[in-house]
């Protein structure tokens, strides 16, 4: 045999013997990986899940809308005669309580017009007096046949005219005065005084606005909501007051919330808008709402009692329903359908559940019905230490 024909006899036997090892190796691999699935049988590894115990609590079902802060009350304030401004007594943005003096106009025309008309009504009831005086004189001559009973009546006509005449001065004295206290203006409410434009020595008349008083304790929210809640507020409404909550800043902390009730629902949809105007009610001594104030409302219509409440993460929402995973025994994973009855915020309040369940979060995904799974943090069993050189494996 030539040296040619021996190579590719000993080329043939190398391929031969790495062969074979090779096939023991990877019979060995399987074997090892068949002792490592659960209960051995070579299944899929066991998923990592967190759960969360379900929380039972009442929800308050809430409505939520944007609206603006509007005053009760808001007066303008303009003078009821053609006149100057002889004192202002107030400042702007000063607080006012009902009835303190706020404007003094020039009243030295009316006072005297006052006078005057007293002055009338004093005369003219002297002249009473004295045709009552005369008039009596003459009952006692008439009695006495010295005096004709004519002459007595004509004085009798004389003296109901007189009192007639100062009835009537004396109700022209009464307009006087009160034309004469249009010079004195005093606040028509309680509330806080806005800009004033006029100055001691200012001319006004009707058509001038002095300033403006408005209400901020208590204060209205006014704001619209769908029409397809106006049964649920009707409904609400006719249980007791209904609470609603405005947040004045632009996020959701409900340290900055205030709490008020429903005082008004319109009396007619807006059929172009599909909306109905509410108006919510708040005490304001504090002054945390300011009228044109943008707020976010909310209104609780329902209060869904002992309710289960559930994280959003853990609903799916699938073709053949919405469901949650909660923890079965043998640690495996179990489907339970579950309905969404109200969301807020991260959580939900859902039907379905018992409430002692173990309902899993995080992990889901790679779930299927009676999957096996293994809670995050317990870890897997720690691997056998390779024996040492020279030992028995």
């Amino acid at each position: 045999m030539n040296k040619k024909n021996v190579g590719v006899i000993a080329g043939i036997a190398a391929l031969v013997v790495a062969g074979g090892w090779y096939l023991n190796q990877g019979n060995d691999a399987k074997a090892e990986g068949g002792s490592q699935g659960p209960a051995g049988a070579g299944g899929p590894p066991p998923v990592t899940v967190n759960v969360i115990a379900p929380e039972r609590r009442d929800v308050g079902v809430e409505l939520f809308a944007n609206g603006s802060v509007t005053p009760m009350k808001t007066v303008n304030l303009h003078p009821q005669t053609v006149t100057t401004i002889r004192q202002v007594h107030i400042r702007e943005g000063q607080f006012v309580k009902e009835g303190q003096l706020m404007f003094s106009l020039d009243d030295r025309a009316d006072m005297a017009n006052v006078a005057r008309a007293e002055a009338q009504v004093a005369r003219d009831s002297a002249t009473l007096s004295d045709l009552e005086r005369q008039y009596k004189r003459s009952q006692e001559l008439v009695a006495q046949n010295f005096l004709a009973q004519s002459a007595l009546d004509s004085l009798l006509s004389q003296v109901e005219a007189q009192r007639a005449l100062v009835q009537s001065n004396q109700a022209a004295a009464r307009a006087t005065q009160v034309s004469a206290s249009y010079t004195t203006i005093r606040a028509p409410m309680t509330g806080r005084v806005g800009a004033i434009d006029v100055h001691p020595g200012t001319l006004v008349q009707m058509s001038t606005s002095l300033t403006t008083i408005t209400q901020l304790d208590p204060i209205n929210v006014s704001f619209t909501l769908p029409e397809s809640t106006l049964g649920a507020l009707l409904a609400a409404q006719k249980q007791g007051n209904v609470e609603v909550r405005v947040n004045p800043g632009s996020g959701a902390d409900d340290a900055g919330q205030v709490i008020g009730r429903l005082s008004f629902i319109d009396n007619a949809v807006d059929p172009q808008a599909g909306t109905i105007r509410v108006k919510g009610e708040f005490a304001n001594g504090d002054t945390s709402l300011w009228p044109g104030q943008y707020v976010t409302a909310n209104v609780v219509v329902q209060t869904l009692k002992n309710a289960v409440v559930i994280p959003q993460t853990a609903i799916i929402t699938a073709t053949n329903g919405t469901f949650v995973y909660v923890l079965a025994e043998g640690n495996a994973a179990r489907q339970v359908p579950v309905q969404r009855v109200y969301a807020f915020g991260d959580r939900a309040a859902v039907t379905g559940l018992k409430g002692d369940e173990q309902v899993i979060t995080e992990g889901k995904q790679n779930l299927r019905p009676g999957g096996k799974v293994r809670l995050a943090g317990q870890g897997a069993k720690p691997a056998a230490p390779a024996p040492k050189k020279g030992e028995q494996a």
